[in-house]
Formats: C-alpha cells, structure tokens, sequence
C-alpha cells in the first residue's frame, strides 16, 4: 500500500464569483464599525470560533453572516489578500 501522507491534496470549492460574500463582507465590517468595534478583530474571531457573538446584531449584521459558510468566507479573503500580492 503507497503511503500518500506527502502528497498534497486538492481542496475543491464550488464555482462562486464572491460577490454575495464580498457583499454580506462589507456589510457587516460597516456594522461593526458604527459599533466602535474593530471589525478585523471581531470577524477572525468568528471564523476561528463559529461563535456568532463576535458580530454585532447593528444592521443585522449578525444574520447576514450566519447566512455564509465560514469556508467560503475565508475562500474570499484570501483570494482577494492573494490578488492585491501578485
């Protein structure tokens, strides 16, 4: 039997052009903001924990980002970091 604890395996994600994320994104980063929070802080905190009390309820924000997959959140933030390197 090969062992293939070396090889690097494939991540596939769906086709989804970001917008609805990048949307929902700048939505609550714009709540969190009016709020006094700092949003960078607060979404890492959500995406590391799942825990949704790191989002403020202001705008509905909190809803708005419960309605994203958390991988497809991370999916748009690195792709954008990426893209602003290159």
């Amino acid at each position: 039997m090969k062992d293939n604890t070396q090889d690097t395996m494939k991540f596939p994600i769906p086709a989804d052009d970001g917008n609805e994320t990048r949307e929902v994104l700048l939505e609550v980063c714009k709540a969190l903001e009016e709020k006094g929070y700092n949003p960078i802080n607060q979404i890492v905190g959500y995406l590391i924990s799942a825990d949704p009390a790191y989002i403020t309820s202001h705008n509905n924000a909190r809803n708005l980002i419960r309605k994203l997959e958390r991988d497809d959140i991370l999916e748009e933030l690195v792709g954008y970091y990426l893209q602003g390197v290159k």
